[in-house]
């Protein structure tokens, strides 16, 4: 099961394709369905939505960084492909890693530099050879930096408000920085304005990515923290940029594959990301041993 909520994870970046609308529209939509969904799990369960206003203010808060992540997400998906804004938020792991220790004030682990060094080195192998997806990457690594931000403040934030309680207020907030993001997008850097009509199936594909990989996986995923430690649920998350990058090269087929360079720039970073909560887990075991001895 948690493989499964992981391929829908690695499905989204496929979706923001197959969906005619712009990033900004595309998470307002997102983040709109998302919320309605949440608020309708409350009412059918005759639960309140209601936490101190300021609680909430923090929360929506989390939501607005969750929606500049997303807008940079499906964006360098839009400018390049999707393998490519896949491999770019395969760095989030390890920009939590550097971004934890400042929230919490501890100090950054020997390891965590030379993975983040190796990922930096994976980097320059794809920018070397994909010179043409240069701005796709860099807000790929943009969307990880704030994924990690949003991932530090959240788990602070879960030990005071259910996990619904947090996702409702969060794809709120998220909803409402795209909104209000939307006259600075629409007179300064959309060509033709906003494009909020839909198109096709764009409404089917709406509400599988609010409907199914937002408020389903979510929902199941904390399910799943109830019987998995947190190191199985998140050395399996660090395989989403793979099961995506796959499932954007069966579905897209010829647009969708790379120069070799590219795929071994990829494996570099993930090697690097899947040797981390390896590491992490290994050295938290010694400590104790260190101390006993």
């Amino acid at each position: 099961m948690l493989h499964f909520i992981v391929l829908i994870w690695g499905f989204t970046a496929i979706l923001g394709l197959l969906i005619s609308l712009p990033a900004i529209e595309l998470v307002f939509y997102r983040t709109l369905i998302a919320s309605v969904g949440v608020a309708g799990l409350f009412l059918v369960k005759k639960k309140s939505l209601l936490i101190p206003f300021s609680e909430m203010k923090k929360v929506i808060g989390v939501g607005f960084v969750i929606g500049l992540h997303w807008i940079l997400f499906f964006w360098s998906a839009r400018v390049s492909t999707a393998s490519v804004c896949l491999a770019g938020m395969a760095t989030t792991s390890l920009w939590t890693a550097f971004v934890e220790p400042i929230f919490n004030r501890t100090k950054i682990k020997w390891y965590e530099v030379a993975l983040g060094l190796m990922v930096i080195s994976g980097l320059l192998v794809i920018f070397s050879f994909e010179t043409g997806y240069w701005l796709g990457i860099s807000m790929a690594l943009a969307a990880a930096f704030l994924a990690a931000v949003f991932s530090v403040l959240n788990s602070r934030l879960a030990h005071k408000h259910s996990p619904y309680h947090i996702t409702f207020y969060e794809m709120a907030g998220a909803c409402l920085f795209s909104l209000l993001f939307m006259p600075v997008y629409s007179n300064f850097i959309a060509e033709d304005g906003l494009k909020l009509n839909w198109e096709g199936y764009d409404w089917f594909w709406l509400f599988i990515l609010g409907g199914v990989c937002t408020v389903y996986a979510f929902s199941v995923s904390v399910e799943l923290m109830k019987r998995l430690s947190v190191f199985t649920i998140n050395l399996t998350i660090n395989l989403e940029p793979v099961y995506g990058i796959v499932l954007a090269v069966l579905i897209f087929g010829e647009s969708e594959k790379m120069t070799p360079q590219f795929y071994i720039g990829t494996a570099i970073i993930l090697v690097s990301v899947l040797t981390y909560p390896v590491l992490n887990y290994w050295n938290r075991r010694r400590k104790p041993e260190r101390t006993l001895g």
